[in-house]
């Protein structure tokens, strides 16, 4: 399924139906009054959050939704119809803004979540309302409101438990995918992971969500590489995995680069409690290995771990890890 996080759409409550001018009619009674009816009142535009969605892709194509308009009254009384709400569901972690896409309405960040962003037009009044001691027989009747419509701005921010995050080529998307049962794209380039990916690891009858954000550049708060568009997804991650690549040749430099990128971006971001994992540990031998996570170490205080996403017994202690800081 294709990524969208982002979504401009138009909603439109329903209208509220016209109320009645009607008059009883009846065999053998000559000064029938007034009944008729009220109108029924327009259906609401609902929004509703679905933990089971991860993706914004149906309103690129659908961008129009209304809500039923409500039923005109009638005869003996008779209330019209009310319209349908109509019921938009987006997943979890969708925010909604007025039409500037800078004002937010509301912000989902629980599941099965509703949110009554328009509200329907009122039903009218029946004539059968406006009798009086001095009126007994009004032909008064109000038509129903007209139900609220306006464009809205979608904006979609993962939700995550961890957040995957590091250069291109680290191995996340392969990570993720030894962890969890998602299949995101995976190949030996940078920019293979495009688009956020999200799955669901199990460890001891607990879990946690995980979310391979794309690998970051230098100067990706500024829209550089593939821009800031991503960092907005790390926001809502209550931890981040850094994941490294050993086999480069500055280790040091690769790790500052990505946190110079989120305090750039927000200096809360930077303060989000962090898990380094050095990863492709089975493509250098030993020594190597020391030698470059002694360079490191002189320079980064910070504990961190030495994995490969192909080694069984380290993809079930990064489990652990994660869902012990998680």
């Amino acid at each position: 399924m294709k990524f969208l996080d982002q979504a401009k759409i138009y909603i439109k409550a329903g209208d509220g139906g016209s109320g009645s001018a009607s008059f009883r009619r009846e065999k053998f009674v000559e000064f029938g009054g007034p009944d008729g009816g009220d109108g029924g009142n327009g259906g609401s535009i609902i929004f509703e959050s679905d933990r089971n969605l991860n993706t914004l892709i149906d309103f690129r194509y659908s961008q129009h939704f209304k809500a039923e308009k409500g039923g005109n009254g009638s005869k003996k009384n008779k209330t019209g119809s009310g319209g349908k709400d109509l019921i938009l569901k987006v997943p979890l972690g969708t925010q909604i803004y007025e039409e500037d896409n800078m004002s937010l309405i509301y912000d989902f960040t629980k599941n099965k979540e509703k949110f009554l962003v328009a509200n329907g037009g009122k039903g009218g009044l029946g004539n059968v309302r406006f009798k009086s001691s001095t009126n007994r027989a009004p032909k008064k009747k109000t038509d129903g409101k007209e139900g609220e419509e306006f464009w809205v701005w979608l904006q979609l921010k993962v939700i995550a438990d961890i957040g995957i995050i590091g250069m291109p080529n680290a191995g996340k998307s392969s990570l993720l995918a030894a962890l969890t049962r998602a299949k995101p794209k995976i190949a030996s380039y940078p920019f293979t992971t495009i688009n956020p990916n999200l799955g669901v690891a199990y460890y001891n009858n607990k879990e946690i969500t995980l979310a391979d954000i794309p690998g970051l550049v230098e100067g990706a708060h500024k829209g550089i590489g593939l821009g800031d568009k991503f960092l907005r997804h790390i926001e809502r991650c209550k931890v981040l995995l850094h994941l490294i690549d050993l086999t480069e040749d500055d280790l040091v430099n690769n790790y500052k680069k990505i946190k110079l990128e989120l305090n750039a971006y927000d200096k809360k971001m930077s303060n989000k409690k962090e898990i380094v994992f050095f990863n492709k540990s089975d493509l250098l031998d030993k020594n190597e290995i020391e030698e470059k996570l002694k360079a490191f170490k002189k320079r980064i205080n910070k504990k961190f771990e030495i994995i490969s996403v192909f080694n069984n017994n380290d993809l079930q202690r990064i489990k652990k890890t994660l869902i012990k800081n998680a």
